[in-house]
């Protein structure tokens, strides 16, 4: 049969494998699409290549040379640039055409070679600085002496291709994360509902038989029965009686009152004091100063024996209890519940609250769930396992609001 901590170990792994696997493949996109940019920026290089060679065969022709159809063809690749920014240098970086960059100021496009605006001049040779560094820079040799450079930036279209993978991985992510949380809060829902259903259903079915055993104690008082037995029984009824109470405000918002600190915990650890074992040492180590704070004080005393119990199951029935009240700031108190026992490993710390997790043969593994629920759902605190070490002990930690 397979233990509790092995489901949540194994759930563990599959979320770590389903990361592992998640993150090879974002990589490999990024990887393919990198591939198809490189590829795409050499085909953008080769066709600025072309239009080098078209600019060089121009430059080096007379008005004799050639024929008007392969003028008029070199002209062509040259105006055939429609997406990629170029700019064509003299040898000395002085600007002689540029194509497709987005001025500061607008010109005529009637009038390509129309003298530069000074801000479209030195916005240009701010562009020749930039790219002098890149190897976006291609140098046409015109003749032995003379030389021209073309440099040129990345089309639009292929910087959007860059970018592309990213923005699709993170409108992934985003769309994993909406769901997942969207799974977690159905998730939620539903458990509330089973936590609502099962808790309203156990108090009306402990009430008929409860009701019965008060009628029986009070006929067998009537009836002459041993008066201390008849007491034991009064107590146990009674008990049964608060434990169909805390089941029935499950569910439902608890009205909390104001209580001090220290008496709340004192009489919450009242009935399990005389229930343990004589070898498990209780000891409370309460606050200087009195904390005031809000409480359901039937559900916070479920809250302090569960903790309790698991404390003795986990020392198996002996060792050493501390339990300590402080005021950690001006608006938070706490309470240490630290046992002697077998300890948690660090990698349970939040499983321990999970429904269905426990380490006992025998058991629902809701203790821990309920003790939280009710902590942090009822009275607004948070409860974890504040320290813990193997065969040493474990500490946990109840944070409650100051009441102002």
């Amino acid at each position: 049969m397979i233990s509790t901590n092995q489901i949540y170990d194994r759930r563990r792994l599959l979320t770590v494998l389903f990361f592992i696997a998640a993150a090879v493949v974002a990589a490999l996109f990024v990887y393919i699409s990198n591939v198809l940019v490189k590829e795409l920026s050499q085909q953008e290089r080769e066709r600025m290549q072309i239009w080098a060679d078209a600019t060089r065969q121009l430059s080096t022709m007379s008005l004799d040379d050639g024929s008007a159809d392969y003028t008029e063809f070199l002209f062509g690749i040259i105006q055939s640039n429609h997406n990629i920014p170029v700019i064509l240098c003299d040898d000395h970086d002085n600007i002689l055409m540029h194509r497709n960059f987005r001025l500061p100021e607008p010109i005529d496009s009637t009038q390509e070679f129309a003298p530069l605006s000074r801000a479209n001049e030195e916005w240009l040779r701010a562009k020749v600085e930039h790219l002098r560094n890149t190897p976006n820079v291609i140098t046409i040799h015109i003749d032995p002496t003379t030389s021209q450079r073309i440099y040129y930036e990345d089309s639009t279209i292929l910087k959007r291709l860059a970018y592309y993978p990213y923005i699709q991985l993170i409108v992934m992510l985003v769309f994993i994360l909406v769901v997942y949380f969207a799974v977690i809060s159905m998730k939620k829902a539903e458990q509330n509902k089973v936590w609502v259903g099962l808790s309203k259903e156990t108090a009306h079915q402990l009430g008929t038989p409860i009701s019965s055993l008060m009628a029986w104690v009070e006929m067998l008082r009537l009836s002459g029965a041993d008066e201390e037995t008849v007491a034991d029984m009064d107590k146990d009824v009674h008990r049964l009686s608060i434990i169909a109470d805390r089941f029935s405000k499950i569910g439902s918002v608890p009205e909390l009152e104001p209580a001090e600190l220290n008496a709340a915990v004192d009489a919450s650890l009242g009935y399990m004091k005389s229930r343990i074992s004589n070898r498990v040492v209780l000891t409370i180590h309460p606050s200087p100063e009195a904390i005031d704070v809000k409480l359901c004080q039937s559900l916070f005393e479920w809250v302090m024996e569960n903790l309790t119990k698991n404390a003795v199951d986990a020392m198996q029935g002996e060792g050493r209890i501390d339990v300590t009240i402080a005021a950690e700031h001006a608006d938070t108190a706490i309470i240490d519940i630290t046992d002697t026992g077998k300890g948690i490993a660090r990698k349970n710390f939040k499983n321990v609250f999970n429904p269905g997790y426990t380490t006992k043969k025998r058991g629902w593994g809701l203790g821990l769930t309920l003790v939280k629920r009710i902590v942090e759902t009822y009275h607004r605190g948070r409860i974890y396992v504040k320290d813990s070490e193997i065969d040493h002990g474990t500490t946990f930690r109840i944070e409650l609001p100051i009441a102002k």
